[in-house]
């Protein structure tokens, strides 16, 4: 496996001392760049803190299972065939006569509909999440409240800035759908939630370190503002914190589920680092790295809610199948607007994903078709970079490969679709069914 090296020395955070070890001693140096970034996240403290966070609400002698394979998880698309789909190994919920429906008196809350304004004065694509829209304003709060008990004023002001940003809490949205279904308990469903999106903040807060990234979303970084160290260590405080609120759902098998996806997201999050500037990369590579950093995510926030609720085992799985189709059709839909969207609304410019290093869907299919006369190979190697770069990302924008990476996000949009014939028909469904097209036709 040839991996080019110029990376090393010039764009990534350890990349000059990963070269100069391997100079100096000999090493190669994949496996010296693979050591150190196993080494950063180990110290980074995520799995510690999050076992020290769960390990006392896990049953004594139980481990936490772990994710089915990326493997089982293909689409049928052209270029890869369909295995078998496994199944989940999760404990059944409750029976469905042990759930009370959100509109009957056995419901523990109805929505409150008079904050449906404020979410969609502050996001206008909140207006899709239906049912649930006027109570993501308590999933915000909870995530701001970690930063109102903190009396050191440097770590407030680190929180205020990494949390304030307009996200569009998609994932807590689905996971207070997925609770809708059932028993619509806001006291374990916005706990549930806020860890979903706090998660998620976290991690971006480490990409955001290790990418070097001064700023996203055309707002400066964590990084940028307070360095490299205290923004390792605020992650792993957000961390901590999401950790805490899911143990309040009092669900074990949620517990666990959240701690299975912390693996597949640093899993997914490793794979993209090492893997940088690496040519070599197939598409079958890709689906299992954007599942592990993306998609798993989106079906535990899926399947989570839907075991809040105590929703009967058929629909759990049913919102889980749901929730990770979404989320690769939502990844393949961002790769795709790294070359077709609007650098200010991006805020980022246009083939930015490529520069670094890393190759999504539209790269990949576009080397697939130019294996003699590769721009994309030069530039990883350190030819010409700018040049080669520039004319990958102008010819990848003319040729068809933007086409065919869409027919494959909506092969994905499908069947996510599919997956909810086992979910009853009414506004839950309606509004899921809704939320695939907006992730379809986002622009930013």
């Amino acid at each position: 496996m040839t991996m080019a090296t110029t990376r090393d020395v010039d764009r990534r955070v350890f990349g000059g001392v990963c070269a100069g070890l391997a100079s100096r001693y000999r090493y190669p140096v994949t496996r010296v760049r693979a050591a150190t970034v196993a080494f950063s996240v180990a110290t980074a403290g995520l799995g510690g803190i999050a076992y020290l966070a769960l390990w006392r609400y896990l049953p004594a002698g139980d481990g936490v299972s772990l994710p089915e394979s990326p493997r089982e998880l293909t689409p049928a698309i052209e270029t890869i065939p369909r295995p078998v789909e496994a199944t989940s190994e999760q404990d059944p919920p409750p029976a469905a006569s042990e759930a009370a429906s959100p509109a009957t008196p056995g419901a523990a809350h109805v929505s409150n509909g008079s904050l449906a304004t404020e979410v969609e004065a502050r996001d206008p694509s909140a207006a899709v999440y239906g049912p649930v829209a006027g109570d993501l304003p308590l999933v915000r709060e909870r995530m701001l409240s970690i930063a109102q008990s903190v009396e050191f004023e440097f770590l407030k002001r680190m929180l205020d800035q990494a949390l304030s940003g307009s996200g569009k809490l998609m994932r807590p949205a689905i996971a207070l759908l997925g609770g809708r279904l059932g028993t619509y308990e806001l006291d374990r469903l916005v706990p549930l939630a806020a860890s979903v999106e706090l998660l998620h903040t976290a991690t971006l807060v480490h990409d955001d370190v290790i990418d070097e990234a001064a700023e996203r979303r055309g707002k400066p970084t964590s990084a940028a503002l307070f360095g490299n160290a205290a923004s390792v260590m605020l992650g792993d405080y957000m961390f901590a914190h999401a950790a805490d609120f899911i143990a309040q759902t009092d669900n074990t098998q949620v517990v666990r589920k959240f701690a299975s996806t912390l693996i597949q997201m640093a899993n997914g999050e490793l794979t993209q680092d090492v893997t940088a500037f690496e040519y070599s990369e197939d598409v079958q590579r890709y689906l299992d790295r954007i599942i592990g950093k993306t998609a798993s995510l989106f079906a535990t926030a899926a399947e989570g809610g839907a075991m809040v609720g105590g929703v009967p085992a058929e629909q759990v799985e049913a919102m889980r199948l749901y929730g990770l189709r979404l989320g690769i059709a939502f990844q393949i839909v961002d790769d795709l607007l790294d070359f077709t969207g609007d650098p200010e609304v991006m805020g980022k410019p246009v083939g930015s994903d490529l520069r670094s290093g890393t190759l999504t869907l539209p790269a990949i299919l576009y080397m697939q078709q130019r294996a003699e006369d590769n721009p994309i190979k030069r530039a990883f190697e350190g030819i010409r970079q700018n040049a080669n770069f520039e004319r990958a990302i102008a010819e990848i924008g003319e040729s068809g490969v933007l086409d065919e990476s869409r027919r494959t996000a909506e092969r994905f949009a499908d069947e996510a679709r599919e997956a909810l014939e086992a979910i009853p028909t009414g506004e839950v469904r309606d509004t899921l069914e809704g939320l695939v097209d907006y992730v379809l036709e986002r622009k930013s």
